[in-house]
């Protein structure tokens, strides 16, 4: 169903079990992301080359009160919700790395997030396959860490709580081929980062 485009922000009711909130305090206000942050290690560095060695653990970060929910969180048909956060296709995977940000901070642990990307790779996910794919599928097996695939491969992943899209490019097909294969796997929350026209014009296609 189509979605109205709201400020990016994660919804308390799909949020999964997390540590009790501080008193007061509010998500930010999703912001573009410069590079990686000492305190999430396991994503190589951009716009720089990958790190030589594997990336460190990423693990969740204190607790801190999650979104209220919001207008445009469209309760999927397995109930599941989904929300859209209008970007570019430029912008598009420095806002799906925010929303994991906000979701690590309201308590997820990493390894209920999965990231699809529909045009260029994330950065982690190049770097991990340097190693060879084995590595970097036993990776996504040990459900540990944040795990990042594409649109092309993206049938291979297994469900998590959540899972965001970055529609970062590629054609038509391949954006339908990551909704319809993120929807499939999203156990509570479904992110979409992109273009609000074009998303709602592949979700009004039956994805």
């Amino acid at each position: 169903m189509p979605l109205i485009p709201e400020e990016p922000q994660i919804h308390e009711s799909a949020q999964g079990p997390r540590a009790t909130p501080a008193s007061g305090r509010t998500a930010p206000t999703p912001r573009p992301v410069p590079g990686p942050r000492p305190a999430a290690p396991s994503r190589p560095g951009r716009p720089g080359p990958p790190r030589p060695a594997p990336p460190a653990q990423r693990t969740s970060r204190d607790a801190a009160p999650a979104a209220k929910p919001g207008p445009s969180a469209a309760p999927a048909a397995d109930g599941s919700q989904i929300q859209l956060i209008p970007a570019s296709v430029e912008r598009a995977l420095d806002a799906a790395e925010e929303a994991v940000d906000l979701l690590l901070d309201s308590g997820r642990t990493p390894g209920d997030v999965l990231v699809i990307t529909t045009g260029e790779q994330h950065p982690w996910a190049t770097h991990e396959l340097s190693f060879g794919e084995a590595s970097y599928w036993a990776q996504h097996d040990a459900r540990d860490d944040v795990f990042y695939t594409d649109a092309q491969v993206a049938d291979r992943a297994e469900a998590r709580p959540v899972v965001v899209v970055a529609v970062n490019g590629g054609p038509e097909s391949v954006t339908a081929t990551a909704l319809k294969a993120a929807h499939a796997r999203a156990g509570s929350l479904l992110i979409v980062c992109g273009d609000p026209q074009r998303i709602n014009s592949v979700l009004g296609a039956g994805v």
